[in-house]
């Protein structure tokens, strides 16, 4: 079967060749070696995309899952990580603890990063005392449930969400995660019918690509807190849980659009992530970059989305026409809007009209005032009702000041 012309110029740019492969996997393998040497009666193996063949091209980090035997350390599950260090610090390399669900390391080699998380072996997600014991299970049901073509378009679709902007399960970012667009493109057997399905979703659209329940059935068995998301994607090996439970409405939607924009007219340039900058935006451009706080990656972003958040917020009244924030070396916040003034005087509630008493004391106080529905207002002057002045302004609020590190550069027009 001949592809069509924009997906072999998107393989040729995101699957790794033979010999890419074959340096990466020996690498890996170079690494397992030295924690099993060192893990006791644990196991070291591969996890993650490199596990079920589905990395892409340039990937620079893998995951490193330690099985410890289930009937031995199942009432010391808490402790998994403290042993696991003891164990890895006999390897004679530098590396750092990371706090998660359970605690996990991180090894830097040259250009490549390892992750070492410990967890429980265990062969059905049941017995789980942590979600991450369940990731080599999520492995194998991939593995043995896709073929070639079907990791080509797993490939293809994890391309396409980074480039649109809608990749990645974590708080700050709430897209999909590479699990999820695994099941997905399993479920539908391609990236083309995945798209035309996605395209028609309806919101608590339910995935079942385990068949794990009956039409209907997980409104009534599944834990109403994991129902939340617009997708259900009932995880094939835990039916318990809605492996999408993370994903925002904004990312869903997101996705439904660039999935109807890109069947319209497809061609490779909707896996091309477009780069914002401040020359390229047009009107009324807001351009804040910032540095975050140290810490977790993920506390992190979850501090600059908050702190994105509150500048949208801040900025409703200058209306807001297109808004957006990245974090690579520094974080960018970006706001078009349609005005740079906003208001010269703001209304200040006051009490009711049949609080008489009340009303006195207001009108003492503001000697400006209105009526409306039964209510006394005030008619205030704003200092800062220029845009500029305004912003800079915010970012002088304890909240957003609270939320980063420092302000490395303000630009607008």
């Amino acid at each position: 079967m001949i592809l069509p012309m924009w997906k072999q110029e998107v393989l040729q740019r995101i699957k790794p060749t033979a010999d890419e492969e074959k340096a990466l996997y020996e690498k890996i393998s170079v690494f397992l070696s030295e924690v099993n040497r060192t893990a006791g009666d644990a196991h070291a193996m591969l996890g993650g995309s490199g596990a079920k063949g589905t990395w892409l091209k340039g990937q620079h980090d893998a995951d490193i899952f330690v099985l410890f035997p289930y009937e031995q350390y199942k009432e010391n599950s808490a402790q998994l990580a403290d042993i696991l260090e003891k164990r890895l610090k006999k390897m004679n390399k530098r590396f750092e603890r990371l706090h998660g669900s359970r605690d996990y390391f991180r090894f830097k080699e040259r250009n490549f990063m390892f992750e070492v998380v410990p967890i429980l072996k265990i062969n059905n997600a049941r017995d789980a005392v942590n979600i991450t014991d369940v990731s080599p299970l999520h492995a194998a049901w991939v593995n043995k449930n896709s073929k070639d073509k079907i990791r080509d378009d797993i490939r293809i679709v994890k391309a396409f969400c980074k480039a649109q902007r809608c990749y990645g399960a974590e708080s700050y970012i709430r897209g999909f995660s590479g699990y999820v667009l695994e099941i997905l493109i399993i479920y539908y057997g391609s990236f083309e019918k995945l798209l035309k399905a996605a395209v028609k979703w309806e919101e608590k659209q339910v995935i079942d690509a385990g068949k794990l329940y009956k039409k209907g059935v997980v409104w009534m068995e599944m834990n109403e807190a994991k129902l939340h998301s617009p997708l259900i994607v009932v995880d094939p090996v835990d039916k318990s849980r809605n492996a999408a439970a993370a994903l925002s409405k904004e990312k869903w939607l997101l996705f439904k659009k660039k999935a109807a924009a890109f069947l319209k007219k497809p061609n490779s340039s909707f896996f091309e992530k477009k780069e914002v900058t401040f020359d390229k935006l047009k009107g009324n451009v807001v351009w804040i970059e910032v540095e975050g706080n140290e810490g977790k990656e993920d506390k992190i972003g979850a501090q600059l989305l908050l702190a994105f958040e509150f500048l949208k917020k801040k900025l409703k009244d200058f209306c807001i026409t297109n808004s957006g924030w990245e974090w690579n070396e520094h974080a960018v916040f970006w706001f078009v809007v349609k005005k740079k003034e906003k208001e010269k005087l703001e209304l200040r509630k006051g009490p009711p009209l049949d609080l008489e008493k009340h009303v006195a004391i207001f009108k003492k106080k503001h000697k400006n005032v209105v009526v409306k529905d039964g209510m006394i207002f005030a008619k205030l002057a704003v200092k800062d009702y220029k845009l500029n002045d305004f912003v800079r302004q915010v970012l002088k609020e304890e909240y957003f000041k609270e939320k980063v590190k420092k302000v490395v550069k303000f630009n607008s027009r």
